[in-house]
């Protein structure tokens, strides 16, 4: 029997070394007799440490990390090139603990032999029930609404009401899983949806009931503009001030999905002006916000913490996703959902992978 190490990233944990989230399933781990788990406490807040969380979202894994693990579970750490500085002649996997992957040098992974996988769709409902919660708050004037019922000033309703989404045109900006996703749940709504995606099926968007169509197009027409693309180069800062220039006065703009595709200050701007009606925004260019972020000075913007569809159901799911995965290559096998498939014909990773195959007898 060989024994399979899996570390996880510090900032799973809480100040007093618990899960900080509840239940992650590492009870499957515990059932495995050749797996063994850790935490990298290097990165798990400490009760005196005040700054912990202005840093948090500039964590990094280092070389120690690498040497020290066969499969790595990663929650916001950035997994750079620098990582593998010392190389990565244990480590076989790294699971990714939600479905977006930016953070992490994936051709870095490729080159020393580690597969990448995520939960791909273990999001898919939480990001879209999401934006679609943004949509309602906004239209509804949830916040403002709420605002004036606790300062009791009956006399301003008619200065907060709200408008239906219903019968009203949808733009959804990359129509991939939590797109579709949310697409099929604001049909009761009998919305039209366009969609700018340039990697979309046509068929697929045809079953959904969505029109394909240029982003310019989509911004210009849409009353809910939802932001759902992946982070890359071709769409960070796709969302700039020229297309927030062609949105109506009366639209909202919805981004759940990475803060860097949105030109923040020029968002700052549209709201500020008033040029657009309002924001609901998970996700910041820069994470956590700063204090001092003009944002948060701004009445037509709601704001959560990158966070939202992060819900204990969703927890749950994707904390067995990542347990799963760790389990099969424990056993000398292939995770699911493997983000850079190239890996899995180099014959480094499949001389790692095979170490583990002799655990298949006390599975």
């Amino acid at each position: 029997m060989r024994t399979f190490h899996v570390a996880f990233t510090g900032d799973f944990l809480d100040t007093q070394g618990a899960s900080a989230y509840g239940d992650i399933h590492l009870d499957l781990l515990d059932r495995a007799p050749h797996v063994r788990y850790s935490f990298l406490m290097d990165q798990a807040p400490r009760a005196d440490d005040f700054g912990y969380w202005d840093h948090l979202y500039s964590l990094e894994v280092t070389p120690k990390h690498i040497a020290e693990a066969d499969g790595l579970v990663v929650l916001r750490p950035w997994v750079k090139r620098s990582a593998f500085s010392r190389g990565a002649p244990r480590l076989v996997a790294i699971g990714r603990s939600g479905a977006g992957y930016d953070k992490i040098d994936v051709a870095a992974c490729t080159e020393h032999d580690v597969a990448l996988f995520n939960a791909p769709h273990a999001l898919n409902h939480s990001t879209a029930s999401t934006a679609l919660l943004f949509m309602l708050a906004l239209a509804k004037r949830l916040f403002a609404q709420d605002r004036i019922t606790r300062q009791a000033r009956w006399d301003l309703q008619a200065a907060v009401m709200g408008s239906e989404i219903e019968g009203k045109t949808l733009g959804i900006v990359g129509l991939g899983h939590s797109g579709r996703e949310l697409a099929r749940l604001v049909a009761p709504f009998s919305m039209r949806i366009l969609a700018y995606s340039p990697h979309a099926d046509p068929a697929e968007a045809q079953r959904l009931g969505v029109r394909l169509a240029a982003l310019g197009e989509i911004m210009a027409e849409s009353d809910f503009v939802s932001i759902h693309a992946r982070l890359t180069e071709s769409t960070r800062l796709l969302i700039g001030g020229r297309q927030l220039s062609l949105m109506k006065p009366t639209a909202f703009l919805v981004n759940i999905a990475r803060g860097e595709i949105v030109d923040q200050a020029a968002l700052v701007e549209c709201l500020r002006e008033r040029r657009i009606a309002g924001a609901g925004l998970d996700v910041f260019a820069v994470e956590p916000l700063p204090v001092d972020d003009p944002l948060i000075t701004l009445d037509n913007v709601i704001l959560t913490p990158h966070w939202s569809p992060a819900t204990t159901d969703i927890w749950k799911a994707t904390g067995r996703e990542m347990s799963e995965g760790m389990l099969r290559a424990a056993l000398g096998e292939v995770p699911e959902n493997v983000v850079n498939g190239e890996v899995l014909s180099h014959s480094g990773f499949i001389a790692k992978l095979a170490r583990f195959a002799e655990n298949r007898s006390s599975a």
